[in-house]
């Protein structure tokens, strides 16, 4: 995204005689009560096992081995391969994650479990700092990627530049990258070459390993002008909320659109400020632009979902999360915030989705349909993650995401793995500042919000391509770092 100052973006945006037709809300005014924080009940039993004490390749698959057994959601289905024989502690681990393809218990005759495409590990120096200090190592840019490489590679198809965090190297850097730049080539691999190769890891060259390390693009901006960017690695902090504005539509609603990038506890009081703004302005409808956020803390989902339904659902469950037969003791509910009488909330929501709309976020989605909420997705189908987390470290570096429950809303609804379909399906155009009055989200959004209805001609286009393969491929966040996960805290 191009990074604009607010008080420049607002004038530009103003000034556009197109279906949002002016707009107002400047600036994020002081939280006027403290933040929400939504209850948890429940959750009481048994704890994960200690650490190993031992740190050898033997130690740490044994432990692995016990923690699985015991934690993992799919324990009775799973694959249990003895250690002996796996050289690596990776390599023993993915032998233990489940394959798919057994019946779901109580579903349509039919319908099977599908493989664990969420499972996964990191540096635990890289977990504490994306959910304790609400920072991140990279470059801050991110590319187009899915939609040109799933379900077919189309190397001939434009690569776009599709995001830029705010704060990151990519847009502080003199001259940098802006979202609806044409990649040309990454550290002098062509951007087709890339599109083309099969390898899962394409696009690793946006993550880098340390601080210091460089990228270098060569960009090509909507005029054609062709220029060299090279960005260096550095720790910097996340942006969670962003663009809280307040519009107004063609039909003379006024309506709050926000950004939720990343579902971590330092969203809070930019999440209080934003609906502070839309309550005190009267907005009639709410967008909470999802098509980013990869997920996060459930408390934080919750928290996003309390602020659009307000007080109206006050002390309903947001979130069931439902462990292994084992561990049903620990199945525990997060609860809509019971604070939240200085908001009405409102009993239609936009979400503007994507294939990148991911755990956290989709229970959003699911938390407030629970509750009877109308939620209106607008854009492309959800990745399709209904599971999620307690992440434990081995205190020898390695934090895992393992499965551990499944997530269900007040009417036990869940194990939406193909994702949510969108209401009004509809392309994202790259060369379009996210969230201006030429997002095509956006104006689709409005344009229900006046009408009922989704606007003609905007079904979603094979411009590159919609990611509806079948199964899906596990979005790893390759293409520009967004992180699926949902953790259950």
């Amino acid at each position: 995204m191009a990074v604009i100052s607010r008080r420049s973006w607002r004038t530009w945006a103003c000034s556009l005689p197109v279906l949002l037709v002016a707009c107002g809300g400047g600036g994020d005014p002081p939280p006027a009560s403290p933040p929400l924080s939504c209850s948890v009940i429940g959750g009481g039993g048994s704890s994960p096992p200690s650490p190993p004490l031992n740190g050898s390749v033997a130690g740490l698959q044994d432990w692995l081995q016990t923690y699985m057994n015991d934690w993992y959601f799919w324990t009775v289905l799973s694959p249990k391969p003895s250690p002996a024989g796996f050289a690596t502690v990776d390599a023993y681990f993915g032998a233990l994650i489940y394959r798919g393809g057994d019946p779901i218990p109580g579903a349509i005759a039919g319908t099977l479990w599908p493989s664990d495409r969420y499972s996964g590990s990191q540096s635990t120096e890289s977990f504490n700092r994306f959910f304790g200090d609400g920072q991140t190592l990279g470059y801050g840019v991110a590319v187009a990627g899915l939609e040109v490489t799933e379900p077919t590679p189309l190397p001939n198809q434009p690569l776009f530049v599709r995001y830029i965090e705010p704060a990151s190297p990519a847009a502080l850097a003199a001259n940098g990258p802006v979202r609806g730049d044409r990649v040309m080539s990454i550290n002098g691999r062509l951007a087709s070459e890339i599109i083309a190769d099969p390898d899962p890891s394409r696009f690793s060259a946006l993550t880098p390993n340390a601080a210091g390390d460089t990228l270098r693009l060569e960009l090509r901006n909507p005029l054609g002008a062709v220029r060299t960017v090279v960005l260096t690695a550095a720790v910097f902090g996340l942006t969670p909320v962003q663009n809280t504005q307040t519009f107004r539509t063609q039909g003379g609603r006024p309506i709050g659109y926000v950004t939720v990038k990343d579902m971590i506890s330092q969203a809070r009081s930019p999440l209080d400020a934003a609906f502070t703004s839309f309550r005190d302005q009267g907005v009639q409808d709410v967008v909470l632009d999802m098509r980013y956020n990869g997920g996060g803390l459930v408390s934080m989902g919750c928290t996003v979902a309390s602020y659009a339904a307000g007080s109206r659902v006050n002390g309903a469950t947001f979130a069931g999360l439902r462990y292994n037969n084992r561990k049903q003791a620990n199945n525990q509910d997060f609860l809509f915030a019971t604070n939240a009488a200085q908001w009405d909330g409102l009993s239609r929501v936009y979400v503007l989705t994507g294939p990148r709309t991911c755990s956290a976020s989709e229970q959003v989605i699911n938390g407030l349909r629970g509750v009877g909420v109308n939620v209106v997705a607008i854009g492309d189908t959800t990745c399709g993650k209904p599971v999620g987390f307690l992440p434990q470290g081995n205190s020898f570096g390695t934090t895992y995401s393992v499965v551990n429950f499944e997530s269900v809303n007040q009417h036990n609804e869940g194990r939406y793995f193909d994702g949510f379909a969108a209401t009004c399906a509809v392309a994202e155009d790259f060369t379009r500042p996210i969230g201006s009055t030429t997002d095509t989200l956006l104006v689709a959004a409005a344009y229900h919000a006046d009408n009922g209805a989704c606007p003609a001609g905007t079904a979603l286009r094979e411009r590159p391509q919609s990611r509806q393969a079948t199964p899906r491929a596990r979005y790893s966040g390759a293409d520009g770092g967004e992180r699926t996960g949902m953790s259950a805290r």
